[in-house]
């Protein structure tokens, strides 16, 4: 059975919103602010339905459309919710959100045009991007990082061995490939 309903809009669709609503922001609001990267645009990558957040506007979550949104002033994991929904007083706070095999700490935001959706920022300002090659390059890896491929389990006719469940990392120490006690980097 398939995590969408009929009632609920594309993927690509709401992505497509979200690059139109950040488009005009560039467009209407940011013009002649310094900290925009001339050499980049506004564009989605990697998106794809994760699941929703129960409790928050319905009994039963609706999906959320996840992946990296990059823009000439910042780079954000983004979490958007598959239908346009209220700010329901969410704006401005912080949420920690599963994003992939990771958590991370998400800021609520809305406008009408695109309704409310969660941004964790990765990079900002984007002045150390030479062009939109490496800035989409960035989140693709970004996005493995926090999305491994699947591995086929294993049969096994041997006891399991005991797992340890290691600290969640900061989101720094995450995309530095630093890990809770692992000591400084080399």
């Amino acid at each position: 059975m398939s995590v969408l309903s009929h009632s609920v809009p594309s993927l690509d669709a709401r992505v497509a919103a979200l690059v139109a609503f950040y488009r005009r922001v560039q467009t209407e609001r940011m013009v002649g602010v310094p900290i925009l990267n001339p050499a980049l645009s506004v564009e989605a990558v990697g998106f794809q339905w994760g699941e929703g957040v129960a409790g928050e506007t319905a009994p039963e979550a609706d999906p959320v459309a996840e992946g990296v949104l990059i823009t000439p002033w910042f780079m954000s994991l983004v979490r958007l919710p598959a239908r346009a929904q209220g700010h329901g007083h969410r704006v401005g706070r912080s949420f920690v959100r599963d994003f992939g095999s990771e958590r991370f700490d998400f800021i609520g935001a809305h406008d009408p045009a695109v309704g409310y959706h969660e941004t964790c920022a990765l990079f900002s300002p984007m002045q150390d991007f030479a062009g939109m090659d490496q800035a989409r390059e960035t989140a693709l890896e970004s996005l493995k990082l926090v999305r491994p491929a699947a591995v086929p389990a294993a049969v096994s006719t041997t006891a399991s061995p005991v797992t340890t469940v290691e600290p969640v990392p900061s989101r720094r120490a995450f995309f530095l490939a630093r890990r809770p006690g692992a000591g400084a980097a080399p």
